[in-house]
């Protein structure tokens, strides 16, 4: 482990939007979903993981979700999440505890799904009533890798068994750890307790088994970054800083806590704005910035703008809202509603 790497805050936010796709689009296909994926892609409130891959991937359509290289599980802290099905291990095996209750409850759970659904499909509803337990209980499956599902957010999640994942729990729980602290970068123990759902102890554990790992400074904090981005994230350039970016609830650039809020959005009015106690709006990135909020409502997209914008920001603004893939909704149907 190296140490005395003294970051900016425009270094580190730089480094957030090239490895979050957040520069240019990525041209569509299965490599670039991967990589959009990186740390998953929440999926809890409807849509949301299509909007993110959208503002990362161009050519998104509203049925992208349907590419056989992803899949929807339950991820860290239980959430909906969208991954790569080649990284289903990581997200699901490298969250499993090692031993005690909640591990044998997950497999104990897993095994008599997979008997009542033989190969089939079901409700999670409907199958947690089947086995007798709160569906909501079935996510402590999950960390098996054997539970996969879909849910569009307007019906109940279907959910259906696969084989486990063939990856060793190890190898699992270190290369979540790594997919933190890329797409997250700088990171900390607690944060990866917290974006994973593991506890306290365990998340130090796991920070321990990395080794090459670089300490730095930061305006948030002291943290840490992989060794192999150290001199990227010194020296990553701006790019594409004009363009407007709609980034969905949940998305992983503001999936943060603490003092990583402030280091995005340093006015605490705004921060209260954005990740409010309900559920959160989306964002609107631009010049490198979040410089708004937005929700929908239908057809009608209402942003609140954190600043005086330019006639020719907000054309970039309402033309990215006009190009949301959303299901029922063609180019051009959406329109803008500015709320400042």
């Amino acid at each position: 482990m190296t140490a005395g790497i003294s970051l900016s805050r425009d270094q580190i936010l730089r480094f957030r939007r090239h490895v979050g796709a957040l520069d240019h689009r990525l041209p569509m296909g299965a490599g670039s979903l991967r990589q959009v994926a990186w740390a998953g892609l929440q999926d809890s409130m409807p849509r949301a993981a299509l909007l993110s891959i959208h503002a990362r991937v161009e050519a998104t359509t509203s049925n992208v979700l349907d590419a056989p290289s992803l899949c929807q599980l339950w991820g860290p802290r239980f959430s909906v999440f969208v991954v790569a099905e080649v990284d289903r291990g990581l997200f699901t095996v490298g969250r499993m505890p090692e031993t005690g209750p909640r591990r044998k409850l997950g497999e104990d759970l897993a095994d008599r799904l997979e008997d009542l659904l033989c190969g089939g499909e079901m409700t999670y509803g409907d199958a947690g009533r089947a086995l007798g337990v709160h569906p909501n209980s079935l996510r402590y499956a999950a960390p098996t890798g054997r539970v996969l599902l879909r849910w569009d957010g307007a019906r109940q999640p279907t959910i259906w068994m696969v084989p486990p994942p063939d990856i060793d729990p190890v190898e699992a729980r270190v290369g979540l750890a790594r997919r933190y602290l890329h797409v997250y970068a700088p990171g900390t123990p607690d944060g990866l307790g917290e974006w994973a759902g593991i506890a306290p102890a365990r998340a130090k554990s796991i920070f321990a088994e990395l080794g090459d790992l670089a300490q730095v400074v930061t305006p948030a904090g002291d943290a840490w970054i992989l060794e192999e981005d150290s001199e990227q994230i010194r020296s990553t350039p701006d790019q594409g800083r004009d363009e407007a970016r709609f980034l969905p609830s949940g998305d992983a650039y503001y999936l943060l806590r603490g003092p990583a809020r402030e280091l995005l959005v340093p006015d605490p009015a705004r921060r209260a704005s954005l990740w409010t106690s309900r559920v959160w709006p989306g964002a609107v990135l631009m010049a490198g910035e979040i410089v708004g909020t937005w929700r929908r409502a239908g057809s009608v997209v209402t942003v609140e703008s954190w600043r005086r914008l330019s006639k020719r920001d907000r054309v970039r603004v309402e033309g990215e809202a006009s190009s949301l893939p959303l299901p029922g909704l063609e180019s051009g149907d959406i329109s803008v509603r500015w709320d400042s």
